[in-house]
């Protein structure tokens, strides 16, 4: 094991201390996957949280801006079916249900027949909806966007670059 100066010593965090736990009780563990996910866990949540009070600036949950997003990213004229919607954000139709009706209660969006199957709805973002969708979208990039400063752009692109490649690995 090389010794840093310890100038050259990056700063400690709180998944350092439980790697040093860790090792004190069980050397023989390798915790370089701890490492890595304790951190990617820890700035989820983090980040997460921060979005989350971006989103209530608006009146939304997370999970409803995900709807909202996902019908914006669509693009015009902003609409899918409510299995495209579940199938785009892996829940059940019954957690779509009770998003769609908040959202629709809002003012966000709106339900109507689909006029090529009349057994089916389609999901249509209101103007409200629209402005909603692009203010938080931006509001939540400023907060991501905030955290990845301590980075520079070629780090940036390197962490994208690795995160990617295990996204890919892991069927996720």
């Amino acid at each position: 094991m090389t010794v840093r100066p310890e100038s050259d010593t990056p700063p400690r965090d709180p998944v350092d201390a439980i790697v040093e736990q860790w090792a004190a009780v069980r050397p023989d563990l390798d915790t370089t996957a701890m490492e890595v996910f304790g951190r990617v866990y820890r700035l989820s949540r983090t980040l997460g949280d921060r979005m989350e009070k971006e989103y209530a600036r608006f009146g939304i949950s997370r999970g409803e801006f995900d709807v909202l997003a996902t019908l914006r990213r669509s693009g015009e004229p902003y609409t899918l079916s409510p299995r495209q919607l579940s199938g785009t954000l892996m829940l059940t139709t019954g957690g779509m249900t009770g998003r769609l009706d908040k959202l629709e209660r809002a003012g966000l969006l709106r339900r109507s027949p689909d006029p090529h199957d009349r057994r089916a709805l389609q999901v249509t973002l209101t103007d409200e909806g629209l402005r909603v969708a692009d203010e938080a979208v931006s509001a939540g990039l400023a907060v991501q966007t905030e955290a990845l400063a301590h980075l520079d752009e070629e780090q940036a692109g390197q962490l994208a670059d690795l995160l990617r490649t295990l996204v890919l690995g892991t069927g996720s």
